[in-house]
């Protein structure tokens, strides 16, 4: 679970990513120079509620398929109650049609009224539901449910076409001016560029090609720029500070890519896959993460206390004192902590420790030594971290400011990674990233982790780890 081994060593120069990324400032004129306008709240998502009033409208009709004995205020509350418990998630985009929609419609549905049915049959045997209503119900509801979601989504489309969000293309001149002209060619997206932010325009453009920060500057205020779209790969998601300076005056940032798309797309914009990048230099962790962070590391602290007086016993008397390993790791937005770990090896000085990626003598370690190594042992007073606020359970793995410094420039992406908290374990971990394992992999799966991050895919992750000890590979 460590990250101290990697193929690639970390004094090599960066490598040629096929396009160079995009400056669109002067080193005279950065982007921390321009002047924005002040932080503006983001432009809202769509409100849940026409689709949750849809829902409970659909759900009230299928009651109406109930017999007169059958009819149950109780039945009808905990068929509501079903059904909004099986609503999707919001953040979608307002695209969907009638056809669109209507399996998960029908899916969701139809696990509400067998639900319900059960249950009523478990409370209520003798008004259990017959096939005929439960089907006659899921039909209407079905029915019902899709053509008031379809409403709803062709309210919005129409309300987007008609006061679309002014955005700025990042990227290169003629890619950016192709992602230009798709979206201007479709209106129903919601989005309309007003400009291009470009190093080096081939004279093609259709649209006017910002180079300057004053330039920026000028068309975020004259139009009222809510979205920024990058177009993939010239931006990294926290690489590039005029990314960060719009996403702080509150506008949108998307990353839009033109041919193939490297990550799963959720959403799409005029046909290309794109989405949402999230360039908070800390990202806040929800209050459900810091709780299952104390709930686990504080049961294991105790469960494991026994075991981690017998490595600390066993330690001191097979290698001198000096049991507990201190070193410095970066975490989330960039700040310094304590790592702990049980020491395993000793490097010749602190330099040393801080500078060489493998430490000398290492192979050279005690049986004992290497057996908390292989099990990833050494890694439990990391807990203390977690119980601390230092580290979480789930996260990236934390490295030396050494390394930091050097990766952040060498791998594109890097530094995103301490948008959240670091962890003992992670994304990149279960994936296998461990041990002698491509640093530029682990980046790309630590973003994935924070832009998808959910509390059941930390859940997930813990699960996976624990299955990997039972056959332990090595740190």
């Amino acid at each position: 679970m460590t990250a101290e081994h990697t193929v690639t060593s970390p004094g090599v120069p960066p490598r040629d990513h096929g396009s160079s990324p995009v400056s669109v400032m002067p080193p005279r004129d950065t982007a921390g120079g321009l002047r924005l306008p002040g932080p503006r709240p983001s432009a809202r998502p769509a409100s849940p509620v026409p689709l949750l009033l849809a829902d409970v409208a659909a759900a009230l009709l299928g009651t109406l398929a109930l017999s007169g004995t059958q009819r149950h205020s109780l039945l009808a509350v905990l068929l509501i109650a079903a059904s909004l418990l099986l609503r999707p998630r919001a953040g979608q985009p307002p695209g969907p049609g009638l056809l669109d929609e209507l399996p998960s419609v029908c899916g969701r549905v139809a696990v509400a009224w067998l639900a319900s049915a059960a249950l009523w049959a478990a409370y209520r045997p003798e008004h259990a539901l017959s096939v005929g209503a439960v089907l006659t119900g899921l039909v209407l509801q079905s029915a019902a449910g899709g053509a008031l979601r379809a409403a709803v989504h062709t309210r919005r489309r129409a309300a987007l076409r008609r006061h679309p969000h002014a955005a700025l293309v990042v990227g290169p001149a003629a890619t950016a001016q192709r992602v230009a002209a798709a979206l201007l060619r479709h209106p129903g997206c919601g989005v309309r560029p007003v400009g291009l932010v470009a190093e080096q325009p081939d004279g093609t453009e259709s649209l006017p090609v910002l180079r300057t920060g004053e330039e920026v500057e000028r068309a975020v205020i004259q139009n009222g720029v809510r979205a920024v779209l990058a177009v993939h790969p010239s931006v990294r998601a926290g690489q590039d500070p005029l990314l960060r300076a719009l996403a702080d005056a509150g506008c949108v940032v998307r990353e839009v890519d033109a041919d193939s798309p490297p990550y799963p797309a959720k959403e799409r914009l005029a046909g290309f896959p794109c989405r949402r990048l999230d360039l908070s230099p800390a990202r806040r962790d929800s209050a459900g993460k810091r709780v299952l962070d104390i709930l686990v590391s504080g049961t294991l602290l105790l469960l494991a206390g026994p075991l981690l007086l017998v490595c600390a016993l066993t330690l001191r008397i097979s290698d001198g004192p000096g049991v507990v390993f201190r070193q410095e790791r970066i975490g989330r937005g960039g700040k310094p902590f304590t790592l702990l770990k049980f020491r395993t090896h000793r490097p010749v000085d602190e330099h040393e420790s801080a500078t060489r990626w493998s430490v000398a003598n290492e192979n050279e370690m005690r049986r004992f030594c290497r057996m908390l190594r292989r099990t990833s042992l050494d890694e439990l007073l990391q807990l203390w971290n977690v119980l601390r606020g230092d580290m979480s359970l789930v996260g990236p793995r934390p490295e030396r400011p050494y390394f930091v410094s050097q990766f952040s420039l060498t791998y594109p992406g890097y530094a995103a990674r301490h948008r959240m908290r670091a962890g003992i374990t992670g994304l990149a971990q279960v994936r296998g990233l461990r041990g002698d394992t491509s640093i530029e992999d682990r980046c790309r799966f630590d973003n994935a982790y924070i832009d998808d991050w959910s509390l059941w895919q930390d859940i997930c992750i813990l699960l996976r780890t624990a299955v990997t000890l039972v056959r332990p590979t090595g740190s």
